[in-house]
């Protein structure tokens, strides 16, 4: 009885020393000194994994499934300040009639609330979704020629003829320049799109060099002009690594205040056909022709890389390369693309 009688107190001393080590090793991890939180946090930063990669983007992040969503955003000046537009992965700048311009605006790895104001699509639109793996498209309408087009193209129509709870119109806009979405109200049809879109650009890698051969930059003006004259002007800021523009000789900022300064510039030369229709003014309506090739200057990091692009078909993305015919690769974050007529920009 006497061993027996040890050995259950000899059991019930080893419980009790567990027990008080437990205590311990909690009261060490979630205790109140700065080296007890100093040791969890930096636990916590070593477990962190950074997301899958952005297509649109290159940066890391919580990566998304959805497809692209494309909103036509209009870029006169009863127009602006637009919103949304400093929120979006890819912003493409095209000619619209008389030297007035037109965004169609590409949002896929962020949201935004509110977009717009939303306008009309144009035959441009068409060669920009057809390469995205069906984006939604989203647009204030069109007329009969680019309504067939834009249902025939590759993409999911979430217009405000098709989708029009997902709109409203904005107080104190003027009319045509007052309709408004959200991003989410639009991802809402995500499950009648295809997948993500793929990669329109490469990127650097972290500490990698830009190119061989590109020039330092200060940044690039250029001119849309027909009855009137957009002006556009993007200058490089080191502090913020980032192309500031301005638009008329005003710094172009958004509903917020805030300057439109993505990370990459990329100014694509292209030639504009005649479609044979008016505006309601009488003006020549334009579109832009994508597929093909012609010259590029790519903006990135303070420098500019002089090449080409290519673009052998509608649904294949627009490839960019240096002057040895190499991949021009862009910094990590948001691009806009101009689509000047060729001999309509200089440097500065």
């Amino acid at each position: 009885m006497t061993t027996v009688l040890r050995q259950t107190r000899l059991a019930a001393i080893t419980r009790l020393a567990i027990a008080l080590l437990a205590v311990a090793v909690l009261a060490v991890a979630c205790g109140g000194g700065d080296d007890a939180k100093t040791t969890t946090t930096k636990k916590r930063a070593t477990t962190t994994t950074a997301g899958p990669i952005a297509p649109l983007t290159g940066l890391a992040g919580p990566g998304a499934d959805r497809p692209a969503l494309i909103v036509k955003i209009d870029n006169a000046p009863k127009g602006r300040p637009q919103a949304g537009i400093n929120a979006a992965d890819i912003v493409i700048e095209e000619l619209v009639e008389g030297g007035i311009t037109r965004l169609a605006v590409i949002f896929h790895s962020s949201d935004a609330d509110p977009v717009g104001p939303v306008r009309s699509a144009r035959s441009t639109d068409i060669a920009i979704a057809s390469s995205l793996n069906r984006p939604l498209f989203a647009y204030s309408g069109a007329n009969a020629v680019f309504l067939e087009l834009v249902h025939a193209a590759p993409l999911v129509d979430v217009g405000v003829g098709v989708q029009k709870d997902s709109y409203r119109r904005e107080p104190g806009r003027p009319s045509l320049y007052n309709l408004f979405t959200t991003t989410a109200q639009l991802f809402a049809r995500a499950a009648e799109g295809g997948g993500p879109p793929p990669p329109m650009f490469a990127y650097r890698a972290a500490g990698e060099k830009v190119a061989a051969g590109a020039e330092a930059s200060t940044g690039v003006a250029m001119e849309y002009r027909d009855k009137v004259r957009t002006a556009v002007e993007w200058t490089w800021h080191a502090e913020s690594k980032t192309w500031r523009r301005v638009q008329n000789g005003t710094p172009h900022v958004d509903a917020a205040g805030e300057q439109v300064a993505p990370q990459n510039v990329v100014v694509q030369f292209v030639d504009y056909r005649d479609t044979g229709f008016v505006d309601q003014s009488g003006t020549a309506v334009p579109e832009a022709e994508l597929i093909g090739e012609g010259e590029a200057w790519v903006f990135t990091a303070g420098k500019v890389v002089r090449g080409r692009w290519s673009k052998p078909d509608a649904t294949t993305p627009t490839a960019f390369v240096d002057a040895a015919g190499e991949p021009v690769k862009l910094t990590p974050g948001r691009t806009w693309i101009e689509l000047p007529k060729p001999g309509t920009a200089r440097t500065l």
